[in-house]
């Protein structure tokens, strides 16, 4: 087996900048133009690996059709066009370490990225005409007993889900947690409690699912956990200190504690080890290109952890919780404020596809909009609890506030240029929930940052917000459901 299988962009240097251990081998159907200027970049090309042109047009790199494609293109590697290429590369990846080279925009769903876990999955062989298919357990061996029932469709189903389980799903906990804590502060009671279950519901299915992922799928949980969105998985602290936020009111002491203290640790771990691995991984090219509004999770992680501390505060004994706040208050509003500076450098320094400006640039708002409201919890504690007066907090948190007001214009303006003017089509992707979050933050910190300084019009103006930000949830919800609908009969229709 190989050493290690890598893809990279053949557009983009190798990682060390003076050359990459290992063979590089196209494995593109059609060679970039590039390529014949700059002279070959690469050892090899193996153009017959690719996939089909047929299966390359209905994927068009929709990440919703990553599952299935990945399944088909497995499966095409076992035709006659494909297998010699295929065992020249299985050749190749047994030599020792191996790039694979694509001209794909996305490379982590790409087709590379389906031959770099084929290659390294122990034990597989190039896949035969008569193989079966990933999700078909195969026909019982007459020599030996049947092991007993043959997996579900349901369970293959679940499988694959999990297998491609986004490592910012948890940003629909994140959403409909926010959105319970906006219609709690106006006194919408029955709404907020309802959105609480579902958004306990989605965290109780949600991190089991990772688990299972990080256990069974170690090798492209790493790589993820190495790509340009690492600080997505930072949703999993997120999302448990919103929960324990929107518990405190209810009286849910105890399970408020429970998730502070799932939220502080996952904080601790991931605030320190998603730059830790960027910084020290030679998987990325030196490029401001990989810098999306993602990032702006991390000082997100910060102010979460302060957001849940300050309001347990409130209602438990103790000087431990003030000081976690205010520290992790001013740790996120550093974090925040160099983030800034990179994503600005990134989107004005250089080219945007329409493509690639996801909904998550909207976290550059939400950031900003839970950066006040940990300022305005920690304003609300009584007196000498923090080393921080109210002034010092109040101020950086009206600031903020306006700059996040700024922001929403502009984030609107990009939406309409992607989708009107450039003709991106509005689909549901689970990065609508990362449109969700930063309304229902933004709504919430407009609402409380009002009643903390006295200001009848600010309150006013966050009680309209936080009903934009319940139709939006509902508007991303429904879209969800009927995405979900729309794929059941493709799988039901697709042997087991």
């Amino acid at each position: 087996m190989a050493k290690q299988i890598t893809c990279r962009r053949i557009h983009e240097p190798a990682p060390s900048g003076v050359g990459e251990a290992g063979a590089r081998v196209l494995v593109d159907r059609d060679r970039p133009e590039s390529t014949d200027r700059q002279g070959a970049p690469y050892d090899e090309w193996l153009r017959d690996v690719a996939p089909s042109a047929e299966l390359q047009r209905w994927y068009r790199q929709d990440p919703l059709r990553f599952g299935e494609f990945r399944r088909r293109y497995l499966a095409e590697l076992g035709d006659p066009g494909h297998r010699q290429a295929a065992s020249r590369l299985r050749e190749l990846a047994e030599r020792g370490d191996l790039v694979l080279l694509t001209a794909a925009q996305d490379t982590d769903r790409s087709h590379a990225a389906v031959l770099a876990e084929w290659l390294a999955a122990p034990g597989r062989r190039e896949p035969g005409p008569s193989d079966p298919g990933p999700s078909d357990p195969g026909p019982s061996d007459p020599g030996r007993s049947d092991p007993g029932p043959r997996p579900s469709r349901y369970r293959a189903a679940v499988s694959a889900s999990v297998a491609e389980l986004n490592a910012g799903a948890l940003a629909f906990v994140m959403g409909t947690g926010i959105v319970s804590t906006a219609l709690y502060v106006t006194g919408a009671g029955r709404a907020s409690l309802a959105l609480l279950w579902v958004a306990l519901a989605g965290f109780a299915v949600l991190v089991p699912a990772y688990g299972w992922r990080l256990l069974r799928m170690r090798r492209r949980f790493v790589a993820d956990l190495l790509g340009p969105r690492a600080f997505a998985f930072l949703t999993l602290a997120i999302s448990s200190n919103v929960l324990a936020a929107r518990l405190v009111p209810d009286g849910h002491t105890a399970a408020a504690e429970g998730f502070l203290a799932f939220g502080t640790l996952g904080w601790l771990v991931l605030d320190y080890g998603v730059p830790l691995a960027l910084i020290t991984t030679m998987r990325r090219g030196p490029s401001l290109d990989q810098v999306n509004g993602t990032w702006f999770l991390w000082a997100v992680g910060s102010e979460s952890v302060a957001v849940a501390a300050a309001s347990l505060a409130r209602v438990t004994p103790g000087h431990v919780l003030p000081v976690l706040a205010v520290v992790c208050w001013g740790v996120g509003l550093m974090q925040y404020l160099l983030t800034a500076a990179i994503v600005l450098a990134r989107l004005l320094a250089r080219p945007v596809r329409p493509e690639g400006l996801m909904t998550s640039v909207w976290i550059f708002m939400g950031a900003a909009a839970i950066t006040v409201l940990a300022g305005v919890r920690l304003a609300a504690l009584p007196p000498g609890s923090t080393p921080l007066s109210r002034a010092v907090v109040i101020g950086p948190s009206v600031v903020l506030w306006s700059f996040s007001s700024w922001l929403i214009p502009l984030l609107l303006l990009l939406g309409l240029w992607r989708h009107a003017v450039r003709g991106v089509p509005l689909r549901y992707e689970l990065g609508w929930w990362n449109l969700v979050f930063p309304i229902g933050m933004y709504a919430v910190a407009t609402h409380e940052l009002g009643r903390t300084t006295g200001t009848p019009w600010m309150t006013s103006l966050g009680r309209w917000e936080v009903w934009v930000a319940a139709a939006v949830w509902a508007v991303v919800f429904a879209a969800m459901v009927a995405a979900w609908l729309r794929r059941r009969p493709t799988a039901a229709r697709t042997p087991a």
